[in-house]
C-alpha cells in the first residue's frame, strides 16, 4: 500500500512539474534564430550582431544556428515544418525567401502561407569587388575587358540563382556583355577565391565584404543600390552607369504560421527594443545596412512584391534549379 500510495504521490508531482512549466510564461528557454545560409554572409553576421542585444531584451538567451543547404530551402523548410512554439525563428534574407520559389519547382516551403512576418531589419547593396592590384578597378574597367573577350570575363557569386549571381546577369544585359557565372556554395568561400586569385570578380554582400575593403584586401568597384550607401560613400553605385540594375540584400524575421500569439507580440516588442539601442544601431550602419523601417504589415506586401520582381529576373536569366 505505502508504494502504491508512493507512486501515486511522484505521478502527482511530475503532473504537477509539467503543469507549472507549461504555465510559465514565454520565453522559459532558450531561443533559435535560425540561419538558412552558411556562416559569413549577410544574415548570419546580422544574426551574430544582434543575438545578445535581442536576449537581454526579451529576457533568455539567443542562439544563432546555421542550417545551410539547397540555397537556403533546407533551413527554411526545418523552421516551417519545426515546432510552432515562438523557439525557432527564422532570420533570412530575400534570396532565400523571395527569388528560391522562382528557382525550384518545389523549394520545400511556401513563403507567405508558411510563415508569420515579424520584423524587418534592414537592407543593404551587394558590391563587385576585385583582388588588389587587378586591372579592373572600375566597373569601366570590368564592362571593357568583358567586351573585348565575350565569355572570358567571370564572376563569383554566393551560388546559382543568389542575388550576387542574379546581378551579373542583369549586368551582361545592362552592358551587353556576356561574364562567366562561377557558383560557390556560400560568400565565404567566393571571396576566398577572389582574395586567392582564382576568380577575378566578384559579387558580394556589402556586410560580407566592408572589411576586406577597409583593410585593403579587396577593391571595391561598384554597389548594387540605387544610391551610394553611407557605409561606404566613397564607392560608386552602378545605377551611376546602369540604372535598371539595382538589387539589395533584406534581412527580417520570421516565426512559423501557428506560432502563439503572445510570443509573436513579445518577440516584435523584444526587437524594436533592441533596434532603439544606438549601439545596436550603429553597428548594423558600419556593416552597410539601411535600417529604414519596415512594419510587420508592410512586410508581408514587401515579400509579395519581391516575389514578382524576382519571378521575372530570374525568367529572363534562364536560372533553373531543379
Amino acid at each position: 500500500m505505502y508504494k502504491k500510495y508512493t507512486a501515486l504521490a511522484g505521478l502527482l508531482i511530475g503532473l504537477l512539474l509539467s503543469s507549472l512549466a507549461i504555465a510559465q510564461p514565454y520565453p522559459n528557454k532558450p531561443i533559435s534564430l535560425v540561419v538558412p545560409q552558411a556562416a559569413g554572409g549577410t544574415n548570419d553576421i546580422v544574426a551574430r550582431l544582434i543575438a545578445p542585444a535581442f536576449g537581454d531584451a526579451i529576457g533568455s538567451s539567443v542562439v544563432v544556428e546555421n542550417r545551410p543547404g539547397a540555397g537556403g530551402n533546407i533551413g527554411t523548410q526545418s523552421v516551417a515544418r519545426g515546432a510552432k512554439d515562438g523557439y525557432t525563428l527564422l532570420l533570412t534574407i530575400n534570396s532565400a525567401q523571395a527569388i528560391n520559389p522562382a528557382l525550384y519547382k518545389n523549394p520545400g516551403f511556401d513563403p507567405i502561407n508558411d510563415f508569420v512576418p515579424l520584423y524587418y531589419i534592414g537592407a543593404t547593396p551587394y558590391v563587385l569587388v576585385s583582388p588588389p592590384g587587378s586591372p579592373y578597378k572600375t566597373l569601366a574597367d570590368v564592362i571593357s575587358a568583358a567586351k573585348k573577350k565575350p565569355g572570358e570575363l567571370s564572376y563569383a557569386s554566393a551560388g546559382n540563382g543568389t542575388i550576387s549571381h542574379l546581378l551579373g546577369a542583369m549586368l551582361n544585359t545592362s552592358a551587353g556583355v556576356d561574364m562567366q557565372h562561377i557558383p560557390y556554395k556560400g560568400v565565404a568561400p567566393a571571396i576566398n577565391d577572389v582574395l586567392g586569385g582564382q576568380v577575378p570578380l566578384a559579387f558580394a554582400s556589402l556586410p560580407s565584404a566592408l572589411n576586406y575593403i577597409k583593410a585593403g584586401k579587396l577593391q571595391a568597384i561598384a554597389i548594387s543600390s540605387a544610391k551610394r550607401s553611407s557605409a561606404a560613400p566613397e564607392i560608386p553605385t552602378i545605377a551611376e552607369t546602369y540604372p535598371d540594375c539595382v538589387g539589395e540584400v533584406w534581412v527580417a524575421l520570421f516565426a512559423p504560421i501557428g506560432a502563439p500569439a503572445d510570443a509573436v507580440k513579445k518577440i516584435q516588442v523584444a526587437m524594436d527594443k533592441m533596434m532603439a539601442k544606438p549601439d545596436v544601431r550603429e553597428k548594423l550602419i558600419a556593416q552597410g545596412l539601411d535600417l529604414s523601417p519596415v512594419p510587420p504589415a508592410k512586410l508581408s506586401s514587401l515579400l509579395k512584391e519581391e516575389l514578382a520582381k524576382w519571378a521575372k529576373i530570374v525568367k529572363a536569366s534562364g536560372a533553373q534549379l531543379d
